[in-house]
């Protein structure tokens, strides 16, 4: 009636010989560095949106304050949340990326068997 899927080829890290991945490995890590840059800039211009929206708002007269209203604390937060605080973790995650594949770089002879990244090995096809 409904049968199970199953994945036959999947797997979160192969293995290849080192020679196969080593002149990979410098776009890959050029490619992770960009995409870091990339979320730092977009977490810089959320901290700036929002320096200039909290100075706006008390440069205005108390009155404009009164018929304005600020957003709600737990808003920040989830904004906080949403703009910095995941992804930077994504941050870290792709630095401890980079360090894993610089590993491979540095320390695999080009006819060792080496353990691959999915997102790597997903380069090489």
């Amino acid at each position: 009636m409904t049968d199970p899927i199953t994945f036959t080829n999947y797997s979160a890290s192969e293995h290849r010989r080192a020679a196969e991945v080593l002149p990979f490995i410098d776009a890959y890590i050029a490619k992770k560095e960009q995409e870091i840059i990339e979320i730092e800039q977009m977490v810089e211009r959320y901290e700036k949106r929002r320096l200039k929206e909290e100075r706006a708002y008390q440069s205005m007269s108390a009155f404009r304050r009164m018929l304005s209203g600020k957003k709600p604390v737990h808003h920040l937060a989830v904004e906080h949340i949403h703009f910095v605080r995941k992804p930077m973790e994504k941050v870290r995650a792709l630095k401890l990326e980079i360090e894993n594949v610089r590993v491979i770089q540095n320390s695999s002879a080009p006819t060792d068997m080496v353990t691959v990244p999915f997102e790597l090995a997903n380069d090489l096809l």
